[in-house]
């Protein structure tokens, strides 16, 4: 951790920054789990509304 001391001796500290890195294009097969999890996310909401317009 970085620290420093100003004139009127309050202490100011700094994080260390992590490593800077570019992010890599996922695979063909962690395309599908998105499209896969999207899929059952976009049901589950879809229920909850249908159930929501039942109930009420």
């Amino acid at each position: 951790m970085y620290t420093t001391v100003n004139e009127n001796g309050v202490l100011n500290n700094y994080p260390t920054e992590p490593q800077v890195y570019c992010a890599q294009y996922p695979a063909i097969w962690e395309q599908r789990n998105y499209v896969t999890q999207g899929a059952i996310a976009t049901m589950f909401v879809t229920t909850l509304v249908w159930v929501a317009f039942a109930v009420s």
